[in-house]
């Protein structure tokens, strides 16, 4: 068994580093403590990084196929031991990011004037994805209960029925984009919210979009169900994107999935990404396969530290910084913070932030409505870095007396 220190803190400045090296054109100040991009300071998984140097010792990179057939199996194979779907090789559509794919899937399923459905605060890229494409975003608004996030339900079928909303221009409304785990507020939808939201969605002759890229962060005793994985219903009017990027921290080896079971969808979608996104590259594809098939001891050491982290956290804020509530998330590495009690606007709290705590967030404001007054954060560090960060941040606080 390889034993891993997650402890141990490795800088990553001068490695072009956009989290470490564009802190100080980001928040103004080359000190500050960068907890924003969701881009872990853990080292990777071993596997992944010998195939990957296996890989470099054949020193020809040139065309690939883009979708080798063991890649193939490593999704397919990941996805029956993971959740029991089976999932077909046909069905997979490979991409260079979740961002890129989603503009791609809302380019191919709308036409310019069409609503797409979201739920904020939610992760901001959602927001530039519907409107590039000239939709108008329909925000089913995320309802905080007793400090757990709820979805509307009411209003989530009003969306798809603007006639309902009496004030807002009737509009077709073709997709929801649904991010589970939610991203930034840390929901793990159960089985049952699930079903709720496919059967408006589908009720309603759209298709949903089901971001999952970090499916397979979660905290202890939250399971996460794939939505295509509900019924053969729901898996003919999905598109499921996920990713290894996120839970084995390879974002900048751009690639991704999504998993379209419907091959009028899928031919849609091809069409359009044929045009201007490629699948992948090399190492991403070697870099998938290591983390799918041989990644799992690493993941299950580091969701033992995440764990430890989040109690850290929670334990340190309630004791030095009851000015700041943590909502509890049940899924992600990314920390949903309630800092409306220290009385600040969305401009004033980032400032403090970023020039009085010297801790680089993601400010709340731009996670859409709902957002203002809050802060999400990055635990997946050294716990050392974490504590860093949470005394700067109490530092400040305490200063406001």
């Amino acid at each position: 068994m390889t034993k891993y220190n997650f402890d141990k803190v490795i800088s990553r400045k001068d490695t072009n580093c956009a989290k470490w090296d564009g802190a100080e054109i980001l928040f103004g100040d080359k000190d500050v403590i960068p907890m924003w991009v969701a881009d872990m300071d853990i080292p990777i998984a071993k596997p992944i990084t010998e195939a990957l140097r296996k890989r470099t010792e054949h020193e020809f990179y040139g065309y690939s196929i883009p979708t080798p057939l063991s890649t193939v199996e490593a999704v397919v194979n990941r996805m029956k031991r993971k959740y029991k779907w089976t999932v077909k090789p046909e069905w997979l559509v490979f991409a260079p990011g979740v961002v890129p794919a989603l503009y791609t899937v809302i380019k191919a399923l709308t036409i310019p004037g069409d609503s797409v459905v979201h739920q904020a605060p939610v992760y901001y890229p959602f927001w530039s994805a519907i409107m590039d494409n000239g939709c108008h975003v329909a925000n089913n608004q995320l309802k905080l209960v007793k400090g757990t996030y709820q979805i509307d339900f009411e209003d989530l079928a009003a969306q798809f029925n603007p006639v309902q909303l009496m004030w807002k221009t009737p509009s077709r409304v073709q997709l929801m984009v649904m991010c589970n785990p939610h991203n930034p507020v840390g929901r793990v939808w159960t089985r049952e919210e699930l079903v709720r939201m496919g059967e408006i969605v589908i009720d309603s002759n759209a298709i949903m979009i089901s971001d999952e890229i970090h499916c397979e962060l979660l905290f202890k005793g939250y399971r996460h169900i794939p939505f295509a994985t509900i019924s053969k219903e729901f898996e003919q009017n999905c598109v499921v994107c996920m990713a290894p990027s996120k839970t084995f921290n390879l974002a900048g080896l751009a690639t991704s999935i999504l998993i379209i079971p419907n091959p009028k969808i899928r031919a849609k979608i091809e069409k359009v990404k044929k045009g201007f996104m490629s699948s992948g590259n090399i190492f991403g594809m070697v870099a998938l396969e290591a983390a799918f098939n041989y990644g799992d001891e690493w993941l299950e050491q580091f969701l033992d530290y995440l764990q430890n982290n989040l109690i850290f956290m929670r334990d340190y804020i309630r004791k030095h910084i009851p000015r700041i509530k943590m909502i509890e998330p049940e899924g992600t590495y990314l920390i949903w913070l309630d800092c409306k009690d220290l009385g600040m606007n969305s401009q004033a709290l980032a400032e403090f932030m970023n020039e009085k705590a010297k801790v680089g967030l993601d400010h709340g404001f731009i996670f859409g409505p709902g957002g203002k007054g809050y802060e999400r954060m990055n635990i997946a560090c050294p716990r050392s870095v974490l504590q860093e960060a949470l005394q700067r941040i109490e530092k400040a606080v305490s200063s406001l007396g």
